[in-house]
């Protein structure tokens, strides 16, 4: 048992909201890019006191177009370069699985979220999920997270309009993940303003 739940808790979709997305997956970090601001996003949520964990779809694993050992790798780098950045990732939380597999790890099944929540003892009514698809938006819901947005980078345009289909509420539809930062920060009663650099 968890004698202090994790309160204000960030969960990020990698592909699409962090790096740029590609439709031949991310094979290696040479082939990993960082969004525009998605830096300073991580930085500012940081500097206010957020936990952030990834939670992210790795298919290109089963579908052998990478090991496990460099999407380690890949993994290693990116909290290399965030830290050095000032900002901080907790954790990154992945399914390596294909479609076929049904497993209940990979979005928009809640298998994540629900791994993260019980191994940090998340307040999950509290929790931002920010992801760039319809499928994180829906395992964000399955799981009770208690804020969903939407960034438009990556696949957000399509995803928008799939969910609006769907009848799926968005709190938020947002730029950028430094756009999704500024909205979280301010749903949560903080200022930007003293962080800003």
């Amino acid at each position: 048992m968890h004698s202090q739940l994790l309160n204000r808790v960030v969960f990020l979709d990698r592909d699409g909201v962090i790096n740029h997305d590609s439709p031949n997956y991310i094979k290696s970090w040479k082939e990993f890019e960082f969004l525009p601001r998605s830096l300073s996003a991580l930085k500012l949520l940081k500097e206010n006191n957020f936990s952030v964990i990834l939670i992210t779809n790795q298919s290109a694993v089963s579908r052998r177009l990478i090991t496990l050992q460099e999407l380690d790798y890949i993994h290693h780098m990116l909290k290399q370069i965030v830290m050095g950045n000032g900002g901080y990732i907790k954790d990154i939380f992945y399914c390596p699985h294909g479609p076929e597999d049904n497993c209940y790890c990979r979005k928009p099944k809640p298998g994540l979220v629900i791994k993260a929540k019980e191994q940090y003892g998340i307040e999950i009514k509290n929790a931002y999920m920010v992801g760039d698809s319809a499928r994180d938006i829906e395992c964000s819901k399955k799981a009770l997270c208690g804020y969903n947005i939407l960034v438009k980078t990556g696949n957000g345009l399509s995803a928008e309009k799939m969910l609006y289909e769907k009848g799926c509420f968005l709190d938020y539809v947002a730029e950028d993940l430094y756009d999704a930062a500024e909205w979280i920060i301010n749903n949560e009663g903080g200022t930007l303003w003293d962080n800003r650099r």
